[in-house]
């Protein structure tokens, strides 16, 4: 989403780290291209000009026009302001600490993401080891109670079962009910939207609050929508009361203006983002991360934390190991790729690594689309063990029998095994780890495959 921003932004820092000597002059035209940067970006107009107006008045001072690196300081104070602007280090935690079962409500217009989101923040909440209890009460769109039930069906958490010709509030009032009587801790209200505000929503809502009253009131906000988003916002907050906002659709290419002005607008914090469709994608906000990827700096905390949530200890090392003595066979392939695909796209990964995300253009639509995945482990999940060990061994006969097995095609095993060994090649480099070497590696594998992943 940020990228043309990024783009921009640094562009603009490129002029000041070639400057020795900084003036005041010098600060304002820089600081003119910042504001315009923005509000192209679609960051609402008032955020812009408190937001330029406070970074002028740091950056005019003794300790940038005497810094011996003017440009960089002016670079922290724009990076500390906009983390400032987004909600710094306040805490956006949920309101997890009250008498269970805790209730959240998430609320939002139609199209927002609000059904998804109730799955994803169930699936988050049961990762903290918490049992959450989902209810749909949105009796309006037909398939919103189907929706939420089969999410819940397939992350194993039970749901409540409403129907389309109940009363929302008395769908809310039953479900609190059964899961006190039945040992949930958290509730999850997913409730109707519209495709715009009106007083019939409003009245609905504000009547399932003032029955449940709920520990946690979220909105969903559509991070594409720009600044409809934030004016929508500011109309449910005003209205309901709202204690947080989850914003989603963040891996899309919106300009990213209402993600910059929410929080300002508002003045409640935005304590998740969702980054994908897929019932993973859904992190805890922090202000400083986000800026530091806007900024082009990586964010080196969340791509730990993917590796450790992803990747098994023992599991790494046994690999280590394999490598070492040239041992790397299409069953570790296929296990790394699945892990891979837990963390999400090649591209998101790289751009947490500070200095690799200004190259990412570079390595563009390496992700493989998921039908090839599946066809990638079809092809492996059908050869013998001996075979996945050793590739060398598969010959005409096998390679037939290979692609009956899979439904797929004998040149498509042929690619496979092709690019495979050119891959071992690769990993090798790509052990160095460090940027360049990582991004060396990522290079020589994106010329294998018309710019796909070369496995």
């Amino acid at each position: 989403m940020f990228d043309s921003l990024s783009d921009k932004l640094d562009s603009v820092f490129k002029k000041l780290r070639g400057q020795g000597v900084m003036t005041e002059d010098n600060i304002k035209d820089a600081l003119r291209e910042v504001r315009l940067v923005l509000l192209e970006a679609d960051v609402n107009f008032k955020v812009v000009k408190d937001f330029v107006e406070k970074v002028k008045e740091r950056a005019i001072g003794t300790e940038v026009l005497k810094s011996l690196s003017p440009g960089q300081q002016v670079i922290k104070i724009v990076n500390d302001e906009l983390v400032s602007l987004m909600g710094g280090d306040e805490d956006n935690s949920l309101d997890l600490a009250a008498k269970p079962p805790v209730t959240i409500m998430l609320a939002g217009l139609q199209g927002s993401g609000k059904t998804t989101s109730c799955g994803k923040l169930a699936k988050y909440l049961k990762g903290q080891r918490r049992k959450p209890f989902l209810v749909p009460a949105d009796v309006y769109r037909p398939a919103a109670i189907e929706q939420l039930k089969v999410l819940g069906a397939q992350l194993g958490i039970e749901t409540f079962n409403s129907s389309p010709d109940q009363d929302p509030v008395d769908i809310c009032s039953e479900a609190l009910q059964y899961a006190e009587l039945n040992g949930f801790d958290t509730v999850i209200i997913d409730t109707a939207g519209r495709h715009q505000i009106d007083e019939y929503l409003m009245n609905e809502l504000v009547r399932i609050r003032d029955k449940v009253v709920p520990n946690e009131i979220l909105f969903v906000a559509d991070a594409m929508t720009g600044q409809e988003a934030v004016n929508v916002a500011s109309g449910f907050n005003e209205q309901l009361g709202i204690t947080g906002v989850i914003l989603t659709k963040l891996d899309g290419d919106a300009k990213g203006g209402a993600a910059l002005s929410i929080r300002a607008v508002t003045g409640k914090p935005v304590k998740f983002v969702g980054l994908g469709e897929k019932l993973d994608a859904l992190e805890q906000f922090h202000a400083d991360r986000l800026v530091s990827r806007i900024l082009g700096m990586g964010d080196v905390l969340t791509l730990i934390e993917k590796a450790s949530e992803n990747f098994d200890v023992k599991e790494a090392e046994r690999l280590k190991n394999k490598l070492k003595k040239n041992q790397f066979g299409l069953d570790d392939f296929k296990n790394q790729l699945q892990q891979l695909k837990k963390m999400g796209s090649i591209e998101s990964l790289m751009g947490m690594i500070p200095g690799v995300g200004k190259m990412m253009k570079q390595v563009q639509g390496m992700q493989p689309p998921e039908d090839e995945i599946k066809r990638i482990e079809a092809i492996i999940d059908s050869m013998t063990k001996e075979e996945r060990t050793n590739h060398t061994i598969i010959n005409g006969s096998r390679r037939l029998r290979i692609a009956k097995g899979s439904g797929t095609s004998v040149q498509e095993v042929n690619q496979l095994i092709k690019r495979f060994i050119e891959a071992q090649k690769v990993v090798k480099q790509m052990q160095k780890m460090g940027p360049m070497g990582m991004m060396k590696g990522l290079k020589s594998m994106k010329n294998m495959g018309k710019g796909t992943f070369p496995f």
